[in-house]
């Protein structure tokens, strides 16, 4: 028998009545004991800056460090190219930029799990690019260049895929940071980091690098709404 297979708690129900007297919490216990064991390999939560387990609401990702590791995301074009838009970081630490939504992951739980493959979406209404804003990694021409994060359709359009799906994972020594990380093969995981561009600009893109974020709330009143018209 494998070792590391837990049975699942069993009680009879002439033993349950046998101890009327036991307190509720027992019952609970019980259950909640009864379903981790036969759920040995459930997945973590990603919890937000409170501590409440992330599932279809909009978060800001900020750093982990605050100060000088800059601010939340923003889109923004690169050169003279308007189009299409990518995600960079806000300079100033006090801003937190336009915060994100998460969907599509595979595990379908009441929350956004851990290590699973997921979307994410710059929650704004409108772009001068009239496109969606969901997170896509730009092909690198060579081995050489860097691979952008850029504002891209809907996943589901009938697109491949396969460049648009990302993984957060837990970043040790950081009770609230986790790393975003783009697994093209479920596996051979690469980091979302902070890139500092040709033209000085801190942009999104898959690094050697850790970058350790953290999520928070971003209330309806917060979530932007205007048109995004950066040009940098």
């Amino acid at each position: 028998m494998d070792s590391h297979f837990l049975h699942p708690v069993t009680i009879s129900y002439n033993q349950l009545h046998k101890h009327k007297r036991i307190n509720p919490m027992f019952y609970f216990l019980l259950a909640l004991t009864a379903l981790l064991a036969a759920t040995p390999n459930a997945a973590k939560p990603v919890l937000d800056t409170d501590g409440d387990f992330i599932f279809d609401g909009s978060y800001y990702v900020l750093p982990a460090i605050f100060g000088a590791a800059g601010g939340g995301l923003n889109l923004a074009s690169r050169g003279s190219n308007q189009c299409p838009l990518f995600v960079g970081q806000e300079i100033s630490e006090v801003d937190r930029g336009i915060p994100v939504k998460f969907s599509n992951w595979r595990l379908k739980v009441g929350f956004v799990p851990e290590s699973e493959k997921l979307n994410i979406k710059m929650d704004v209404e409108a772009t001068i690019c009239v496109q969606s804003t969901y997170w896509w990694v730009t092909a690198a021409p060579s081995g050489f260049r860097t691979s952008f994060i850029t504002a891209g359709p809907n996943p589901e359009a009938g697109e491949d895929s396969s460049r648009s799906f990302f993984q957060i994972e837990k970043a040790k020594g950081f009770p609230d940071g986790y790393h975003i990380m783009f697994c093209p093969n479920d596996n051979d995981c690469i980091n979302v980091g902070i890139v500092v561009d040709e033209y000085g600009v801190r942009r999104l893109a898959l690094s050697s690098m850790p970058f350790p974020f953290v999520f928070m709330k971003a209330t309806g009143t917060q979530t932007s709404s205007k048109p995004i018209m950066s040009i940098i």
